[in-house]
């Protein structure tokens, strides 16, 4: 009967001793960039070329074109660019050569700056200012980190 007693008192004490006795409180900060930049990216379209059945409707074409095309100029810069290329030899001679780009990612608060058509070819100007993007980040997914512990019992 002691050596139970002896048993059960010895494990409340272990086991009483693997649960905290105190409380904390965390403190988080914001952590933000010391600069944004602002990036600017432009695209082109030719009116002429578009499928339309008459001046305005390649004109709209165009419009959306570039549009497009300056986005993916932006793209590129926030992303990168992915190029595959590839070279087929036989009897050492270069038969076959192939090089391909392509370009994917998440554009998000760019706003168009300028549209306007010179001659033949319509110009979208688009702006990215990366303290809206921060801003949108930190709504969604805030990036922080650790001011302070307080611990108390």
């Amino acid at each position: 009967m002691k050596l139970l007693l002896s048993a059960g008192i010895v494990g409340v004490v272990l086991l009483g001793g693997c649960s905290p006795l105190y409380n904390r409180h965390v403190e988080y900060a914001d952590v933000r960039p010391e600069a944004f930049p602002l990036i600017r990216a432009v695209g082109y379209a030719p009116i002429s070329a578009q499928h339309g059945a008459n001046a305005e409707h390649k004109m709209l074409a165009a419009m959306k074109a570039s549009k497009l095309d300056a986005y993916r100029e932006l793209t590129e810069i926030v992303h990168g660019q992915k190029i595959d290329a590839g070279n087929k030899l036989q009897n050492m001679v270069l038969q076959d050569e192939k090089l391909s780009a392509s370009v994917q990612g998440v554009i998000t608060g760019a706003k168009v700056v300028k549209t306007y058509a010179v001659d033949d070819v319509y110009i979208t100007e688009l702006e990215l200012d990366f303290e809206q993007v921060y801003q949108v980040y930190q709504n969604t997914k805030p990036r922080q980190t650790i001011k302070s512990v307080r611990y108390y019992y």
